[in-house]
């Protein structure tokens, strides 16, 4: 028998973004079992847009701020084989739940699947190509890429919570972790999801073909895309530390906390970078590079 799919859809103030990601998911060439959209209680237009929708919407509430309270209440909701993610500012192509069922359907070693986000900016769809996408390094960089992989489906570690999905099985009791910081995106609440499925014993998939469109829209709370925020370069520093240090074990935990504070990335700094980015943006560097010093340390410590 084919596998039943659910599919949770979280949003938060986005109420036209939602219509459109809601209107997506309705033209399924599979349909799924479920479309369960979470939302705030007290977030009037959007709760309209779900009551309003032409098709069948299953409605959970959540009072609680932050994604991550969201998806763990679309997970208490659902019931079916599969479990499907995407963001409401992202609209899933006619093929989406098909293509990841029949994954499902032709490794039973999966415990989950998910693509590439094809995004759109300012009037345009960014363009580009990488092959490595999803993976995690030996002392726990992590590499994203997940809207611009080409090729064949391969294995993967992370995948990106625009568009993934998990077999219930391979999910278990697995929550999205609340310890994670942030007044709504929480940023890197797939990573831990992502490698929880992993150290179950369950592979993780990428397929380019299995694709949404995807609109970024803008954040409700102190993480603003293309914005410098002290709080979001700490609480997203924090997050990848804590998630990455529990992962890891032994000597690659000490690996790891070396790079990040020494090198790091762009997005949250160690020493080198810092030193690069005061050429770059020098009235912003040694802001970001004290915030994810801190959101680091802080992440280290709570997973100890």
């Amino acid at each position: 028998m084919t596998p039943s799919i659910d599919v949770i859809v979280p949003s938060y103030r986005r109420a036209t973004d939602l219509a459109r990601c809601l209107a997506a998911l309705a033209r399924q060439e599979q349909a799924p079992a479920r479309i369960i959209a979470v939302a705030r209680a007290d977030d009037a237009p959007t709760l309209a847009v779900i009551r309003a929708a032409a098709h069948p919407v299953q409605l959970v509430t959540v009072t609680a701020p932050g994604v991550v309270a969201a998806l763990n209440a679309g997970l208490d909701a659902t019931a079916a084989d599969l479990v499907a993610f995407t963001d409401d500012d992202a609209a899933p192509r006619p093929d989406w739940t098909r293509r990841l069922v029949a994954h499902f359907v032709a490794d039973p070693g999966l415990g989950g699947v998910g693509g590439r986000d094809f995004i759109h900016q300012h009037g345009r769809m960014l363009d580009g190509a990488h092959p490595n996408v999803g993976r995690i390094s030996w002392f726990g960089r992590c590499v994203g890429n997940h809207h611009l992989g080409v090729g064949a489906a391969r294995e993967v570690d992370v995948l990106k919570g625009v568009n993934m999905s998990f077999r219930r099985a391979a999910l278990g009791g697995v929550r999205f972790d609340e310890r994670l910081l942030g007044g709504g995106a929480q940023v890197s609440n797939e990573l831990g999801v992502s490698l929880a499925v992993k150290r179950a014993g369950w592979r993780l998939l990428y397929d380019p073909a299995v694709a949404v469109d995807h609109f970024p829209a803008a954040r409700h709370d102190e993480d603003q895309r293309d914005q410098f925020s002290w709080p979001a370069v700490h609480n997203a520093a924090f997050n990848e530390a804590l998630l990455i240090t529990e992962h890891l074990g032994g000597v690659r935990r000490t690996a790891f906390l070396v790079w990040a504070l020494a090198l790091g990335h762009r997005g949250a700094p160690g020493f080198l970078q810092w030193l690069r980015l005061l050429w770059v943006e020098p009235q912003r560097a040694t802001r970001r590079f004290t915030a994810s010093l801190a959101g680091r340390i802080g992440g280290w410590r709570a997973a100890q």
